[in-house]
């Protein structure tokens, strides 16, 4: 599988799960903790057909990938099987997978309930419960399921909860559903945290689409993901990007499985360059090539930025995250940076004359290795005859530059206009007072409310 050495999570955690203790681990996305819990769970289970392990996802494409890489850990245990159960997906086909009696199930808590109910999964016999990415299950609505399901399983087995934050909601479930465990935490210390830059910068909303683009060309950034607070917000930014000549795909609620599927499979293959996606559908994503993350909105839920930001910067890999704010954002951010001990720097948008220049040292980079390395000989007629025509060849080299850049100034918006950062926060603060005393006033729109 192309392990070299494990990663914080799985040097911590597989020694102890192993011995046998209920674990508690504090781990981002993309850590490698679920080989970390996989492991060990493989080595103890049994080949006697029935259900042993469950593990519950907060979504689909979690369930999906997690049974994916248990499978891939299975490779020489062919009599130890593994079943996904999660809704979107045809029950029949669950029905026949639960048939053969798997030893680990992995599945999201409301089609986990649904089979409970159908009698088609009993609990009786699990010897291992995860929980993965809790805080998420718990922030969806699921803490009723989880601990119906948790309830319904024997005391006597070992219970083990992974979660990138710890919440008040995550620590009521530890304290009631686990024996003594032991706490393992790898977000502490610099060597482990994701090697993510985060940036803020003040857009107007309608200027977004275009602030994606450049910063995408300047950093060359390949592939990206775009998150949006609304879903209805996400088919109307794919058909912008893909009118910009960006490949685009969206992922939300509505899209059934198999147009998920679809999706994921063109992002996972490098066919498109952005996929845009709401909070509830982004969450399972677990593409290591990501290479930068879009905030188009601060999220409702603080946090809900960190599982965002996390998507990037994965199995080692560097990554970016910019998130599009307001002037009147700036006291979030702070909170946001104060809550997970983060820094997140104002960046501004860069100007079609940085992106020119780029471009044209990239055009200047691809000659000069053709020139040095090609075989030009039987092009060099054809610079002869311009040259007989009485045109330059530092002209002849500067019209090749301009074709090269394209005739639409590299499709860029010139009508879109930025401002830096510190003139934006400049025209806000010297507005407040303004504001405050028409407020004081009763006059504008409180006055119109106050009327109503």
């Amino acid at each position: 599988m192309g392990f070299r050495e494990a990663s914080p999570i799985q040097a911590k955690a597989i020694p102890l799960l192993l011995e046998g203790y209920d674990l508690i681990g504090q781990a981002q996305t993309g850590t490698g903790k679920t080989a970390a819990f996989a492991i060990p769970v493989i080595e103890r289970i049994t080949v006697e057909k029935r259900l042993q392990a469950m593990i519950l996802t907060p979504t689909r494409e979690l369930a999906i990938q997690v049974a994916d890489e248990i499978r891939k850990i299975l490779k020489y245990k062919k009599d130890i099987l593994v079943a996904t159960v999660y809704g979107g997906q045809k029950i029949g086909m669950q029905f026949r997978d639960l048939k053969a009696k798997p030893q680990i199930i992995v599945g999201t808590p409301g089609r986990v309930m649904d089979h409970m109910r159908r009698q088609t999964i009993k609990m009786h016999t699990v010897r291992f419960f995860v929980l993965d990415e809790a805080d998420e299950m718990l922030a969806q609505g699921f803490r009723e399921d989880i601990e119906h399901i948790l309830l319904d399983a024997p005391k006597e087995r070992q219970t083990i909860l992974f979660s990138a934050t710890m919440s008040k909601e995550v620590m009521a479930i530890t304290s009631r559903f686990l024996t003594n465990p032991k706490k393992v935490d790898v977000l502490a210390g610099e060597s482990n945290k994701p090697k993510i830059e985060q940036f803020f910068t003040i857009v107007p909303e309608k200027n977004r689409v275009e602030a994606v683009i450049r910063l995408m060309d300047f950093y060359e950034i390949k592939t990206a993901l775009v998150f949006s607070n609304m879903r209805s917000q996400v088919d109307g930014l794919t058909a912008a990007f893909n009118d910009r000549a960006f490949s685009a795909e969206g992922i939300h609620g509505d899209l059934n499985q198999a147009q998920r599927d679809k999706v994921m499979a063109r992002l996972r293959s490098g066919n498109i360059r952005l996929l845009i996606a709401t909070d509830v559908a982004g969450r399972g994503i677990d593409i290591s090539h990501i290479d930068a993350v879009f905030n188009f909105d601060l999220p409702r839920d603080m946090e809900s930025y960190i599982h965002r930001v996390g998507r990037t910067g994965r199995a080692g890999k560097s990554g970016r995250a910019f998130a599009f704010v307001r002037a009147s954002d700036m006291n979030r951010l702070k909170r946001l940076e104060h809550m997970h001990g983060i820094r997140i720097a104002p960046h501004d948008i860069p100007a079609l004359e940085k992106l020119t220049d780029k471009r044209v040292a990239i055009i200047l980079d691809d000659l000069a290795n053709v020139a040095k390395k090609a075989k030009l000989e039987t092009l060099l007629p054809y610079v002869q005859e311009l040259v007989e025509k009485e045109i330059p060849v530092v002209d002849i080299a500067a019209a090749a530059i301009k074709i090269l850049l394209g005739k639409d100034g590299g499709g860029y918006d010139t009508k879109a206009h930025f401002t830096s950062f510190k003139e934006e926060l400049k025209v806000y603060t010297s507005a407040r007072p303004r504001d405050r005393a028409q407020r004081r006033s009763g006059g504008g729109r409180d006055k119109k409310r106050f009327r109503r």
